[in-house]
C-alpha cells in the first residue's frame, strides 16, 4: 500500500450559519433593523466559522467563493453581468443580488425579480440568469475577490468554487441552444480575467463546478468545451473541473483532455468507477466524491475502506477525496441533535460529521485500518443497531401496501362525468379564486405552537387559539369573496414536517435546517421505519373551517412524493415502497375528509418534477411510481369529491404527459415569474382538466394590482378555456404578511369577476 498523503477537500459547505444566523441577519436587512454593514459583518463572521470548522477537521483545500446571502448562481449573474435591462446598470453589490432575487421599483414601476427553478434534482431553488439579445460579459469581480481574501486570511489554502461557464450559460433563460453558446467565447474570455486576478491574489486551485456533464447533453454542448477550456487556461492556475449529482462516464471522453489539471467525480453515483479513472490521464489530480453530501446517514467507512484501496495503491497523491456534491444540502451538524432516539442519532452525520469521515478514511489509506479501527467499528456497530431497530420494518404495513398494489389506483368514472358532479356539488361560479393553502404565519401563531410544544399551554387552550385563528382566516376569505376557501394551516410548521411528526416511520431534528432559496430555511424530517398513520391528522381542523361556512373549504394534504422528496430518507429500501407507504397513509387520510363533510381536497406535489432523474433515460421508471404513488392517496373517493394538486416552480413540457395521468381534477402551478409562459405546456398538451394558473409572485413583496393580474388571466383564456380556468396566487401565503396579502387577493378577486362578467 501507497504511504502517500491523501488531500481532502470540501466542494462547498452550508452557508446559514449556526441557528440560521444568516437568515436572521438577512431579513433583519430587509426590514431596515440594521444597516448593511452590520450585514455583511454578521456574514463574514459565518463564512469565518465555516472556514475554521473545516479547518480543525483536516480539510486541507476549503471551499471558498460559493458563499452567498442568497443564491450562488445569482452572484455569478452578477460577477459576469448577465442581469435583464428592465433592472437598469447594476454593479455586484448586495442590494443589486437581493433586487435580481426579491424584485423593485424603478419610477414607481414594479420590476419582477429572476425566475426561480430547482437545483437539478435537489430542493435548493437556484435564480435563472436572463440573456437577452444584446447582453455584454462584464466581469465585476470585486466582491468576489474580496471574499477569497477573507478566506485566505483564515486558511490560505482556501479553494475558490465558481459554476464553470458552460453550466451558466445552459442555466440561463431568454435564449436558444445557439444564442447561449454564442457568448461562450466571450464568457470564457472573462473566466480567463478573474483567473488572473485569483492568480494574482495568491490562489493555486479553483474549483470550476459544471453539474450539467451528469446530463445527457447536445452535441454542440460537449463541443463547446474542448475551446471554452483551452481559453481558461492561466498559467499558475491549477483547475479542478467537478461535475457531481450522477454518472458522468458518459461525457468522460468529453473532459478527460481538457486542459484542466483535476477532474471531481461523484463517486456516490458512479456506477463504473475505474473505468472512468482509467479515462483520465496519469497526470491529472482525480478527485473522489465518496462521501454522499446529500444524504444525513453516517457512512459505512469499513466499506468504503475497502473500496478505495486498490484505487490508492494505483493513484497515491493523485487520489483526493471529497463528499460527493457541496454539503449546502444537509444541515450544519448532527453534534446538536440531543433529543432523538439513540440508536438514530448515532447514525447521522451532517456536514461537520462528513468531513471528519473524509479526514479518517484519509488516514486509515495511508496509514491502515488499524489507524482508524475504532471509527470503523463505531460506524458499523451504529448501522447495525438500526437495521434491527423496533419500526424499522413493520408487518402491517408491508401486507396492507401488497395488497394495494395488487390492482392500478384509478377514479371511478373520468373528469368529464367527475366535473358535472362537481359543479353540482360545489356550485362555483367561472374563474373560480382559491388560494393555494397557508395565510400568514403571524407572531401569535408561532408563539402558540411554540408554547403548546414546550408544554406551557394544554391542549385546550392551544386548539382554542388554532381555531380563533381559522375563523380570522375565514372570515378574511368571506369579506374578500374569495369562492373556495382554505382553513389558512396555521398549526402547521412546515407542509412536510406537520405530517411526519403524526406518522410512524418519522423523525425530526432539532437543528437540521437546510437552504431552500435565499432566507428560507427547511428542515426536513428523516423517514427511517415504515410508515404509516396511526390517527387523523387534519381532519378536525378542516371540519370546523368547514362548520363556519356554507362554501366549500379545501382539505390540505402535502403529497407522497413531494413527502419523501423533502424528506431525508432512510437508504436500506427503495424510494418506491417508501413512496407506495406514505400514498397508502394519505389515502385513510383523505377519506376521512371526505367523511368529515369535506368535498374538494388538494394534495400539493411541488416536488413531482424535482424527483426526475437526471438521465432522460431513467424518467419513466420514475414517472411511473411517483403517478401510482399519488393516485394510490387520491382514487379512493366518489366522483363528486373534487381533488387538487399544486405544483411550483417547474418546467413541465417534458412531463406533462404524466401530470395528466396524475388525474387531478384541478391543477395549480406558479406561472408569474415566467409570464405565463409555463401555461404553454399545458396548452401544446391540450391538458384535460382545470388549470389554476398562479397570477401573484407570493415569493416577491412587490403588490399586484387588478390589472396586472387581469392582463395574465387574459393570457390564460388565450390558451385553456375560461370554464377550465381558476384563478389564485402562485403558493402558499404563508411568509407574507397580512398588510400584502389583502390587497393582493383584493385585487386578484376583482380581477377575476370582471373577466367573468366578460366570458359568462
Amino acid at each position: 500500500m501507497s504511504n502517500t498523503d491523501i488531500l481532502v477537500h470540501t466542494l462547498g459547505f452550508p452557508r446559514i450559519g449556526e441557528n440560521r444566523a444568516l437568515k436572521w441577519a438577512t431579513e433583519k436587512y430587509w426590514r431596515g433593523d440594521i444597516s448593511l454593514a452590520e450585514l455583511e459583518q454578521s456574514a463574514q463572521q459565518v463564512l469565518a466559522q465555516n472556514l475554521n470548522w473545516q479547518q480543525q477537521a483536516g480539510i486541507d483545500y476549503p471551499a471558498c467563493g460559493e458563499f452567498s446571502l442568497y443564491d450562488h448562481i445569482g452572484d455569478a449573474a452578477l460577477l459576469f453581468g448577465l442581469t435583464p435591462a428592465r433592472f437598469g446598470p447594476l454593479d455586484n453589490t448586495l442590494d443589486s443580488l437581493f433586487s435580481l432575487a426579491r424584485g423593485t421599483r424603478i419610477n414607481e414601476e414594479n420590476i419582477p425579480p429572476l425566475a426561480m427553478k430547482k437545483w437539478f434534482n435537489t430542493n435548493y431553488h437556484y435564480l435563472v440568469p436572463e440573456l437577452e439579445a444584446d447582453t455584454t460579459i462584464r466581469l465585476d469581480a470585486d466582491r468576489y475577490l474580496d471574499q477569497v481574501a477573507q478566506a485566505q486570511a483564515i486558511n490560505p489554502a482556501a479553494k475558490p468554487v465558481l459554476i464553470g461557464p458552460l453550466s451558466l450559460l445552459w442555466l440561463s433563460s431568454g435564449r436558444d441552444d445557439a444564442g447561449k453558446l454564442a457568448l461562450a467565447e466571450s464568457l470564457a474570455a472573462a473566466y480567463s480575467d478573474l483567473l488572473g486576478q485569483l492568480q494574482s491574489q495568491g490562489v493555486e486551485w479553483v474549483q470550476l463546478d459544471e453539474p450539467i456533464l451528469s446530463l445527457a447533453l447536445p452535441q454542440a454542448w460537449r463541443a463547446a468545451f474542448e475551446s471554452v477550456y483551452n481559453r481558461l487556461s492561466t498559467p499558475g492556475i491549477k483547475i479542478l473541473l467537478a461535475s457531481y449529482f450522477d454518472d458522468i462516464s458518459a461525457e468522460i471522453n468529453t473532459i478527460a483532455h481538457l486542459p484542466v489539471d483535476g477532474i471531481h467525480i461523484d463517486a456516490v453515483h458512479t456506477e463504473n468507477l475505474t473505468a472512468t479513472i482509467d479515462a483520465i490521464p496519469a497526470y491529472k489530480v482525480i478527485s473522489l466524491g465518496v462521501i454522499d453530501g446529500r444524504s444525513i446517514w453516517r457512512a459505512d467507512l469499513a466499506g468504503l475502506l475497502a473500496r478505495l484501496a486498490p484505487l490508492y495503491d494505483r493513484l497515491g497523491s493523485r487520489l483526493w477525496l471529497a463528499p460527493s456534491c457541496s454539503l449546502l444540502h444537509v444541515p450544519l451538524d448532527a453534534g446538536l441533535e440531543t433529543q432523538l432516539p439513540t440508536v438514530l442519532a448515532d447514525n447521522l452525520s451532517f456536514a461537520r460529521q462528513k468531513l471528519y469521515e473524509l479526514r479518517t478514511l484519509a488516514t486509515g489509506l495511508v496509514h491502515g485500518e488499524q489507524a482508524v479501527a475504532d471509527d470503523l467499528k463505531a460506524a458499523t456497530d451504529a448501522r447495525s443497531r438500526l437495521a434491527l431497530a423496533e419500526g424499522r420494518e413493520r408487518a402491517d404495513v408491508r401486507e396492507k401496501l401488497s395488497l394495494a398494489l395488487q390492482s392500478s389506483p384509478e377514479r371511478k368514472n373520468p373528469y368529464p362525468v367527475r366535473a358535472q358532479a362537481q359543479r353540482a356539488s360545489l356550485n362555483l361560479p367561472l374563474f373560480p379564486t382559491t388560494t393555494i393553502g397557508s395565510f400568514p404565519q403571524t407572531d401569535e401563531i408561532r408563539a402558540a405552537r411554540r408554547a403548546f410544544k414546550r408544554q406551557e399551554i394544554d391542549q385546550h387552550s392551544y386548539e382554542q387559539r388554532m381555531q380563533a385563528e381559522i375563523e380570522r382566516v375565514i372570515q378574511e376569505q368571506l369579506e374578500l369573496d374569495i369562492d373556495m376557501l382554505v382553513h389558512g394551516e396555521p398549526e402547521r410548521n412546515d407542509m412536510v414536517e406537520y405530517f411526519g411528526e403524526q406518522l410512524d416511520g418519522y423523525a425530526f431534528t432539532l437543528q437540521g435546517w437546510v437552504q431552500s432559496y435565499g432566507s428560507r430555511c427547511v428542515k426536513p424530517p428523516i423517514i427511517w421505519g415504515d410508515v404509516r398513520r396511526p390517527q387523523a391528522m387534519t381532519v378536525a381542523w378542516s371540519a370546523y373551517a368547514q362548520s363556519l361556512t356554507d362554501r366549500p373549504v379545501k382539505g390540505m394534504l402535502t403529497g407522497p412524493v413531494t413527502m419523501l422528496q423533502w424528506s431525508f430518507v432512510r437508504d436500506d429500501i427503495s424510494r418506491e415502497q417508501i413512496a407506495y407507504q406514505i400514498g397508502l397513509a394519505l389515502r385513510d387520510e383523505i377519506n376521512d375528509l371526505v367523511k368529515a363533510g369535506i368535498k374538494a381536497i388538494q394534495v400539493d406535489e411541488p416536488a413531482f418534477r424535482e424527483g426526475l432523474p437526471l438521465k432522460q433515460q431513467q424518467w419513466a421508471g420514475y414517472l411511473e411510481w411517483a403517478v401510482r404513488a399519488f393516485k394510490l392517496a387520491t382514487t379512493d373517493v366518489d366522483d363528486a369529491i373534487q381533488i387538487h394538486t399544486h405544483m411550483c416552480y417547474s418546467e413541465f413540457n417534458d412531463i406533462i404527459e404524466s401530470i395528466a395521468a396524475l388525474d387531478a381534477d384541478v391543477i395549480t402551478i406558479e406561472t408569474t415569474r415566467s409570464n405565463m409562459k409555463l401555461l404553454d405546456a399545458f396548452a401544446d398538451f391540450d391538458y384535460p382538466n382545470e388549470i389554476g394558473p398562479g397570477v401573484w409572485d407570493i415569493h416577491s413583496p412587490l403588490t399586484p394590482t387588478a390589472e396586472q393580474i387581469e392582463q395574465r388571466l387574459q393570457k390564460a383564456v388565450a390558451q385553456i378555456p375560461p370554464e377550465r380556468l381558476w384563478v389564485n396566487p402562485d403558493c402558499g401565503l404563508k411568509t407574507r404578511r397580512w398588510e400584502e396579502v389583502r390587497p393582493a387577493l383584493a385585487a386578484l378577486v376583482t380581477a377575476a369577476k370582471k373577466l367573468r362578467a366578460q366570458y359568462q
